[in-house]
């Protein structure tokens, strides 16, 4: 069979701006198909959302599928599913029906799955009922059953007891979901998915892609077992890897700060087996938005298997930043080739004084939307008798924002200028090298209120 299903996956759409998540790789792998014979029973959701290009294209796929399993059990588009296997169909709305029992004549499948047509609630459990019922329990052939469906469950008794008696009973089921009108629920779909659930599962928001998902799973299931499994694992540059979970296939270490590469000697030769990679990365820059986990991810193994993983993206919150005071503008300039000398005129620099600069930053908590604040920060400076002495003050205005809720604001760069004549520390005055103690204090409220006076009226 090959690679039959790879699958990313990250255990958050959301961090703040220096926050970690966790990225799962995953892989599953199965023997060659036609040394080792498969029943596979498409289950077909024909529900009443499916009406129009979802169907249309779920017919598609499922000829695609069926041609790939037929071409790569006897090497030849004859027509006839060859060496043993055999493929049944089943679809389902309100309640399912059998289409065609596990046969090996492509076009009577074909046939049953262009008869299909949509309308009606879903019912995946009695789905799942009647596609357990075509297999044959004396027979030693590997038991598949391929799930696609667009919606939540909406009638019937719950599927996922009927899916775990089916995995219990040695039967893989993989689950192909288009996200339609019913709003599918892809932690449903895990739980019904033969483990890992990750390489089991492929999901969709685009019925265009559907022909894509049941060739890519087809193709998959024809070939070998892989071996020899290389995966290079770049991501993004906006985030640095921390650590590397060791895989319970394989061994993976890091090759830079942003890279890892995973080995896996051999996957799925003799039986079914899934291979999983966890790793953890965190987010390293100060830019706001939503990001790709990826930058590329390259897989090889000897068998020649072709193999597309998710690229998932999170959403990256730095929380709102106020610069005061902005710094200096710099001057660009240029050395040219072979030139040994430059003489540059950087324009005028004013000096406001002398001494050392102190540069503050302070967040600023739970910020309501709709509502500027005052915020003042003063700065006093500590003798050695413990007096207090005035160092500045600033008084800033921090913009309201529009978020839907309260948010943190971080502000950042107040800088202070403490002349060294002014120094009070008792030792080494007018050293540069002298110690000097500060107390700082801050001081924020809202400007704009909603607050209302109640006007009184007296009547004499």
């Amino acid at each position: 069979m090959g690679i039959t299903n790879a699958n990313k996956q990250i255990d958050t759409n959301q961090i703040d701006c220096e926050g970690t998540l966790k990225v799962t790789l995953s892989l599953c792998a199965a023997p060659d198909i036609t040394e080792n014979p498969v029943d596979i029973v498409l289950v077909l959701d024909r529900s009443g959302s499916m009406s129009g290009s979802p169907l249309e294209n779920m017919k598609a796929g499922a000829e695609t599928f069926i041609d790939i399993i037929d071409e790569s059990t006897d090497g030849t588009a004859d027509g006839n599913i060859g060496s043993g296997s055999h493929i049944g169909i089943v679809s389902f709305a309100g309640t399912a029906t059998v289409n065609a029992q596990l046969i090996t004549s492509v076009d009577t499948l074909k046939e049953a799955v262009q008869q299909l047509s949509a309308g009606g609630t879903t019912n995946h459990a009695d789905a799942f009922s009647k596609a357990i019922q075509l297999f044959d329990p004396s027979s030693s052939n590997e038991k598949v059953i391929v799930m696609f469906t667009d919606g939540k469950t909406t009638t019937g008794a719950p599927p996922t007891p009927v899916a775990e008696a089916a995995k219990a009973a040695g039967i893989i089921i993989y689950c192909i979901g288009l996200i339609g009108d019913n709003g599918i629920d892809v932690d449903t779909l895990n739980e019904w998915a033969s483990d890992p659930v990750s390489s089991h599962v492929a999901v969709t928001p685009d019925d265009s892609e559907l022909e894509d998902l049941f060739s890519d799973l087809a193709g998959n299931i024809s070939k070998p077992g892989a071996t020899n499994i290389v995966i290079d694992e770049l991501v993004n540059p906006d985030f640095h890897i921390i650590s590397v979970v060791p895989p319970n296939k394989g061994t993976a270490m890091m090759t830079d700060p942003n890279g890892l590469q995973w080995k896996i000697p051999a996957l799925g030769v003799s039986k079914n087996e899934g291979a999983v990679l966890e790793f953890y990365i965190k987010h390293i820059t100060q830019n706001p938005g939503t990001k790709l986990i990826n930058k590329s991810i390259e897989y090889y193994d000897s068998e020649g298997n072709t193999v597309t993983f998710p690229e998932p993206s999170v959403k990256v919150d730095c929380g709102i930043i106020v610069s005061p005071e902005p710094c200096p503008i710099p001057v660009d300039f240029q050395i040219g080739k072979c030139q040994d000398a430059l003489t540059v005129n950087l324009g005028d620099a004013y000096l406001e004084s002398l001494g050392r600069i102190v540069q503050l930053d302070v967040t600023v908590k739970n910020v309501c939307p709709n509502r500027r604040v005052a915020l003042a920060i003063i700065l006093k400076e500590i003798d050695c008798e413990g007096k207090e002495h005035q160092r500045g003050m600033k008084a800033i205005t921090i913009p309201a924002h529009h978020y839907p809720g309260c948010k943190d604001i971080l502000v950042k760069c107040v800088k202070f200028v403490l002349p060294e004549d002014l120094n009070v520390s008792c030792k080494n005055h007018g050293s540069l090298c002298s110690t000097r103690n500060f107390k700082v204090q801050v001081i924020a409220h809202n400007i704009d209120t909603d607050f209302r006076c109640c006007e009184s009226v007296v009547y004499l």
